[in-house]
């Protein structure tokens, strides 16, 4: 298990753990970050990660990318 930020992009990876304090726990999962889910890291662009997650594309910082655990 491994944060988001550490995943290779364009692989498609699988979401074992969503963390934070329960606000961001609950952002994270009405963005689509769901345990079981899949997600493909898309690009990183200046500390920004872009993923793919449910069809969307999503940017997120890297503070919140580290939160979900694939």
């Amino acid at each position: 298990m491994m944060p988001l930020v550490y995943a290779a992009p364009g692989e498609e990876n699988v979401i074992k753990k969503v963390g934070g304090n329960p606000d961001v726990k609950r952002h994270l999962e009405n963005l689509g970050f769901t345990p079981g889910g899949s997600v493909t890291l898309v690009n990183i662009l200046g500390g920004n990660v872009i993923v793919k997650v449910k069809e969307s594309r999503i940017a997120l910082n890297e503070d919140m990318a580290r939160k979900v655990m694939v």
